[in-house]
């Protein structure tokens, strides 16, 4: 991500998938930018991962 619009596309993607209640974002322009979702429910690994690369970027684990 690069910018505050690639930002509000992944939080918006994201903020859709039933449970979540809150999106954060740390970009780091150029580099990985670190999302962290908080849900109330577990989340689906392959919905999050569908999300993220709906908005046009990949998932990378640690």
């Amino acid at each position: 991500m690069t910018c505050s619009h690639c930002v509000a596309s992944v939080t918006e993607e994201l903020e859709a998938l039933d449970g979540v209640e809150a999106v954060r974002v740390e970009l780091n322009a150029g580099g990985t930018s670190k999302v962290t979702v908080s849900s109330a429910t577990p989340l689906d690994a392959d919905a999050v991962r569908a999300a993220i690369d709906e908005a046009g970027y990949s998932l990378v684990t640690a």
